[in-house]
């Protein structure tokens, strides 16, 4: 009876086993298509990641020529030099030239997000189209098990888009009587503190230099030389009348002078502690700046200055008013405005 149980037990072992067996045997095919899954799922967004890597090298890259240079084929060869340098599974990224779109991008007031326009002008914005499919260069990418699904490779792609808001500014500074004593050293503070912001950030901006009284004169044309700006503003003296008209008139002689880059943005950065008193009515050049796509910034400095007209020259070109009670006000105004300027971007 103990040999009987003995041999009853065996056999259910050896039943049990067997059907480990088989069990193993029928999953075996599904646990390598797993693993086959896992390496190519692995795989897939490895490359995706290089893939936007070499795309948003590509537009920054495109976009950083389109500052420098203002040349558009310049900048479409700087975008496939990056690209190339970027590999995507294993090899460098190669973009067409119809790969690289310049346009408009412009940021929208509804959502704060920029809006890519192809061929749209101003010209400040480079479209990078990475793409690893069939119809690319390279074709798409090799799976190494896919096959064992039927699927022998896939087709990422990626789309980066590099905004460059290069400007180019004038600022038309007040110089008349009315800013005798402490108002001109708090200008003088202020208008280092704005070259300061620039020199802080990517791109280098264009700078000229307007300043007013009884008269109008131009102090600087459009530089990257801040240091001549500088000079200049420090060696202001206050005396006369108050012409922002006048002042203005010249800023925009000096923004659309020969100096000024064809795809930059052109900005007035308008000055003044007073009420405007001789020469032409300042909204005549305003009506002027808008209709050449000028945009007037205009800041009005303590109790005296005409803030009304002064919101009415902004509204005019599209710009923004601001004010300033003090000179650490005055300061603060032109270091935000200096911060607002420049944006690159990529999305």
């Amino acid at each position: 009876m103990k040999f009987a149980t003995r041999n009853s037990r065996r056999g259910m072992k050896q039943q049990r086993r067997g059907a480990i067996l088989v069990l193993v045997a029928l999953l075996l095919p599904v646990f390598v298509i797993l693993a086959a899954m896992a390496v190519d799922t692995a795989w897939m967004q490895l490359v995706r990641t290089e893939l936007r890597t070499a795309t948003d090298s590509a537009a920054r890259a495109g976009g950083k020529t389109l500052s420098a240079e203002q040349d558009i084929p310049r900048a479409r060869l700087a975008a496939q030099d990056a690209a190339q340098r970027n590999d995507v599974a294993g090899a460098g990224l190669r973009i067409r030239p119809t790969d690289v779109e310049f346009g408009s991008s412009i940021q929208s007031r509804s959502t704060d997000k920029f809006v890519f326009t192809v061929g749209g002008t101003p010209t400040n914005a480079v479209r990078v189209q990475g793409l690893r499919t069939d119809r690319s260069l390279a074709g798409g990418v090799p799976l190494f098990f896919g096959r064992v699904l039927g699927v022998n490779r896939f087709e990422p792609q990626q789309v980066a888009t590099s905004t460059v808001l290069d400007r180019d500014i004038c600022l038309v500074l007040d110089r008349s009587g009315s800013m005798l004593g402490s108002k001109i050293a708090g200008l003088k503070t202020a208008v280092q503190d704005f070259l300061s912001e620039l020199d802080n950030t990517f791109p280098n901006e264009l700078v000229g230099l307007v300043s007013y009284s009884t008269a109008s004169r131009i102090d600087s044309r459009l530089t990257t030389n801040y240091t001549t700006v500088r000079d200049q503003v420090n060696a202001y003296r206050a005396s006369g009348n108050t012409a922002i008209g006048l002042g203005l008139a010249d800023g925009i002689r000096v923004i659309t002078g020969s100096e000024h880059r064809p795809f930059a943005i052109q900005t007035i950065v308008l000055m003044t502690d007073g009420i405007h008193n001789t020469g032409v009515n300042p909204t005549t050049p305003a009506a002027e700046a808008a209709r050449l796509g000028i945009v007037v910034h205009t800041v009005t400095f303590g109790a005296d200055a005409d803030r009304r007209l002064m919101q009415r020259v902004a509204a005019q070109t599209g710009g923004e008013h601001f004010h300033a009670d003090s000179s650490t006000d005055l300061s603060e105004v032109f270091r935000t405005i200096a911060r607002t300027l420049p944006v690159l971007l990529t999305e």
